[in-house]
């Protein structure tokens, strides 16, 4: 296992942490996942006040059946933004009962997905109070941030100073948030990669088109070489369900030098394969179609079908799509067929692309079957 310094927060942390989020089927499971995970060298555990039972789980076994001390152990909980400072006084104070801690390592403003937020996090007398409060009185070492927004609230967020680390979205198949990558950086800020393997395409179970564009190499192997090789970015999210979930993804724990030759070759050879494969039809993400008067996502809509058609990552395509009008803020948007053909995207375009046209195959290809509604 190899560690990196947490930015600023002068942490040294695994280069895997562990997500608790999927590990929660029963105290047992919880135990027997952390208690891998750390025998396997990761020495970050990242929980959050949302994640069922997860933070009282932990407390019962953190100080007690660990096989290493507390002080090697470092703890994120991650707790939502309001603008009532009072509440988060409580949120606070809830969340260290329930992990039995005197103290919190890293406490993460846990979805900073809106303005709404973000306004949030400016008040005078706001949730920032009731966390500058804790981290006086020792309670919380470091604070950061995660979101699920769009890339000019996380820039805005980042250059609030306010911040000692951000968890966000970025891998190879989604490089929207590259700026801010590079702002946390030159900020001297830890960066945490949310769900690398599940988010970053579903790679743990990828499709055989994928698979043979990848060899010799696995689609998941070049998507952690491709973040693991990048010395800015300080840790990954790893989340088992069970702790044999581990066991692949820690393969890769030591192999954080620089890409090589034949790597690089590969990733060039999966970006002429998109290219040729989707010819005059490739949306290129930059986002000049937005603002959508429907409210469509477009370029994430546009995203998921171009990997959809160039790697036939079609199953990843349905699970993201059906998260647009189920999932509030997390992942904003309405669903493509809401699309009225009013043309106000296609001046913006500069590939001049057909978007409606484009809109109505996507809803074709990715509407799959209804999920359970996340966000009431």
């Amino acid at each position: 296992m190899q560690y990196r310094r947490f930015g600023k927060t002068n942490l040294n942390f695994s280069v895997f942490s562990l997500g608790t989020m999927r590990c929660l089927s029963s105290p047992k499971n919880v135990r027997q996942t952390l208690i891998q995970a750390v025998e396997l060298g990761i020495n970050h555990i990242e929980t959050a006040s949302s994640y069922g039972k997860s933070e009282e789980y932990l407390g019962e076994i953190i100080n007690s059946e660990l096989p290493v001390s507390r002080s090697q152990i470092h703890i994120t909980t991650k707790i939502p933004p309001t603008a009532d400072a009072d509440k988060m006084r409580w949120w606070i104070d809830e969340s260290l009962k329930r992990l039995k801690l005197d103290y919190i390592d890293c406490l993460g403003i846990h979805g900073l997905n809106t303005w709404e937020h973000f306004d949030f996090i400016k008040q005078k007398n706001g949730c920032m109070q009731a966390v500058e409060e804790a981290m006086a009185d020792g309670r919380v070492k470091h604070i950061g941030f995660s979101s699920h927004g769009s890339l000019e609230v996380i820039i805005a967020t980042i250059n609030t100073g306010l911040f000692e680390f951000v968890n966000l979205h970025y891998y190879y198949f989604f490089q929207r948030n590259y700026p801010a990558i590079k702002l946390a950086s030159l900020k001297g800020m830890g960066i945490f990669i949310i769900s690398p393997a599940d988010k970053g395409g579903r790679l743990y179970t990828p499709p055989p088109a994928l698979k043979s564009l990848c060899q010799p190499f696995s689609p998941l192997e070049l998507n952690y070489r491709f973040l693991l090789s990048d010395p800015r970015i300080s840790t990954l999210s790893v989340g088992p369900a069970i702790p044999k979930e581990l066991e692949e993804p820690l393969n890769f724990a030591d192999r954080t030098e620089k890409l090589t030759i034949e790597e690089i070759t590969i990733f060039n050879s999966l970006e002429n394969h998109r290219d040729s494969v989707l010819g005059t039809e490739k949306c290129s993400q930059c986002y000049d179609c937005l603002p959508c008067p429907e409210n469509i996502n477009i370029p994430e809509v546009l995203r998921l079908r171009n990997l959809a058609i160039a790697y036939d990552m079609a199953e990843y395509g349905k699970y993201r799509y059906r998260m647009f009008e189920n999932a509030g803020h997390w992942f904003p948007g309405m669903k493509a067929n809401r699309c009225t053909e009013c043309g106000d995207c296609l001046p913006r375009c500069p590939e001049k692309l057909d978007i409606p046209k484009l809109l109505e195959d996507s809803h074709n290809r990715l509407k799959g079957k209804e999920g359970r509604r996340l966000w009431g």
